[in-house]
């Protein structure tokens, strides 16, 4: 078995995202599993080209910092010749009904002038990745399951028309990981690509930055301090600190009077919590030529695992040498 995970650099990488996904794949990845930084699906809209590079190095260095296996990361853009001839295999497989159908494209292009075509195709580029790969399984929520059941569509169709190359991809819900909202407004997500990012801890932050956005969050107007979903603001902060500890959030609430004590808690469990992995990943940032290294060489392991995949599709379809 075979995972693939992907992170888009769409924006630096925040508290959730290391609760929710990649401190799992750090403790629980097997030797196989496969981690991606996916810098080419952040390019379907207007994109700072410096802005993408820097994020992208940045999540590499997260998640090397992390402790996910450097041998299993690469970064996608790097496997572009790889990704580009597979990508226009599968595009000539799909046809414009299926990728038209995708509810994402639906919902981001809706009343929208200017929608890049790539918006229309990226679902292609992620059946690529997938196949590339050889991934069996790949941990998605449901806003990507029906991409992956694309990928498995397209996968079917080449095998059946040209011969087999591709494994059967199947979308398999994520790991239940640490719920993590918006200190500034618990209702919605901590995101990295949020407009505001006052209620957003990033995972560089430095300790006094982490410290007066926790201090800052949004909690309510009960006095007593208890766990209910319902109290969205408090909530939150007790299943941060949770998370954090290894605890449950009913657990750590019957330890605070107030929520100035609450938050001086969440403040500092996230600061050393997140410290060891912020410090490893300004060290790697900081040796641009070690980040380089570590690259070059996920992305070397990455083209090795694919290439005989899509030197065989080539081969079926009659192109390549």
């Amino acid at each position: 078995m075979t995972r693939l995970s992907g992170i888009t650099p769409s924006g630096h990488v925040q508290l959730g995202n290391y609760l929710g996904a990649i401190r799992r794949w750090a403790a629980d990845g097997g030797p196989d599993d496969l981690y991606f930084v996916s810098d080419l699906h952040a390019m379907t809209t207007a994109h700072n080209p410096a802005r993408l590079r820097a994020l992208a190095a940045e999540q590499l260095a997260v998640l090397v910092a992390a402790g996910v296996p450097a041998e299993s990361i690469f970064v996608q853009s790097d496997l572009a010749r790889e990704l580009g001839a597979l990508t226009w295999v599968l595009e000539c497989t799909c046809s414009y009904g299926e990728a038209a159908r995708m509810i994402q494209f639906k919902e981001k292009a809706k009343g929208r002038a200017g929608v890049r075509l790539s918006l229309l195709t990226y679902p292609v580029l992620m059946a690529a990745d997938i196949l590339l790969q050889g991934a069996t399984d790949v941990p998605v929520g449901e806003d990507q399951r029906q991409h992956v059941e694309l990928a498995r569509a397209l996968a079917r169709r080449f095998n059946t028309t040209y011969g087999e190359v591709f494994a059967m991809p199947r979308a398999v819900l994520p790991v239940a990981g640490a719920r993590v909202r918006d200190l500034a407004d618990p209702r919605r997500k901590m995101s990295k690509s949020a407009g505001d990012s006052a209620g957003v801890v990033f995972v560089l932050d430095e300790p006094d930055q982490v410290r007066r956005k926790v201090r800052r969050a949004v909690t309510d107007t009960a006095t007593e301090v208890a766990y209910d979903p319902q109290r969205p603001g408090s909530a939150n902060l007790l299943e941060i600190l949770a998370a954090c500890t290894g605890e449950a959030p009913e657990e750590v609430a019957a330890r605070f009077g107030s929520y100035a004590e609450l938050k001086d808690a969440v403040a500092e469990a996230v600061v050393e919590t997140l410290r060891p992995v912020r410090e490893g990943a300004r060290e790697l940032l900081a040796d641009p030529a070690e980040l380089a290294r570590v690259r070059k060489a996920g992305a070397a392991r990455a083209a090795e695992r694919g290439s005989h995949r899509v030197d065989a599709a080539l081969r079926l379809v009659g192109a390549g040498g």
